[in-house]
This record gives C-alpha cells, sequence and structure tokens, in this order.
C-alpha cells in the first residue's frame, strides 16, 4: 500500500490517509480481506503520529471500508464495491446541491457554475 502524504495539502494527515485508502479500497487496489499494515508501522513508514493514523484508521472502520481485529490487525472489510461507490455518488450529489444553491443564492446561472466545474475539474493539481 503506498500513501502519500503532502505538507502542502489543505487537507488534514489522516483525511490523506483515509481518502487515498477509500480510494485503492473502490478502485480494486486493496482487495476484500487484505491485511493494512498497522498502525503504528503506518505512522512509522509516514513519519507522522500514531495519533494521526489511529484517527485515520477508525474514520475507515466508521465508514464500513476496514474491519479491525483484535491482536490481528486492521483488514479491507468484505463488501460490494457497486456499494461503496453508490454511497460515495449520493455524497457526491449532496455536495453538488450544496453547489447549487449557492451558486443560485449569489446570483450565478447554470453555465456558469458548468464553467467553473470544467475549470476545477480539468486544473493540474
Amino acid at each position: 500500500m503506498n500513501v502519500i502524504i503532502s505538507n502542502s495539502s489543505g487537507k488534514p494527515i489522516y483525511e490523506q490517509i483515509t481518502d487515498q485508502i477509500k480510494a485503492a479500497v473502490i478502485n480494486g487496489e486493496l482487495a476484500s480481506g487484505e491485511l493494512l499494515p498497522s498502525i503504528r508501522l503506518l505512522a512509522k513508514e509516514l513519519q507522522i503520529s500514531v495519533i494521526t493514523t489511529k484517527r485515520a484508521y477508525e474514520e475507515l472502520e466508521r465508514e464500513g471500508f476496514i474491519e479491525t481485529i483484535p491482536g490481528k490487525g486492521s483488514f479491507v472489510a468484505s463488501h460490494n464495491k457497486e456499494l461503496l461507490r453508490e454511497r460515495r455518488l449520493k455524497e457526491l450529489e449532496d455536495m453538488l446541491l450544496d453547489a447549487i444553491a449557492c451558486s443560485k443564492l449569489i446570483g450565478l446561472n447554470l453555465s456558469e457554475l458548468k464553467e467553473m466545474l470544467e475549470l476545477l475539474f480539468y486544473e493540474d493539481n
């Protein structure tokens, strides 16, 4: 598993970890039942606090991406990839609804909103 932490990112470190692991699960890079590095090992590899990796793993477990078995470790949860994808699509729809409401509030029309979305979508990170 390859997790990359960016110090210049505006996201908290635990969120960078969770986002990358979620993407790896959804894309099939991490298979159901696959053992993840221990919290301490991941913290050591990334040179970050154990508390930060623990928070990331707790978040992943709460969202159903991983399962932790005391004494054995954390594993990619057995789940339906399509169900996870649908859950993420629902989250995206909710965020887009918020963006639409905000754009209407400030008088942005649909073509301006589409243009903004395209610029952001194709922006090099």
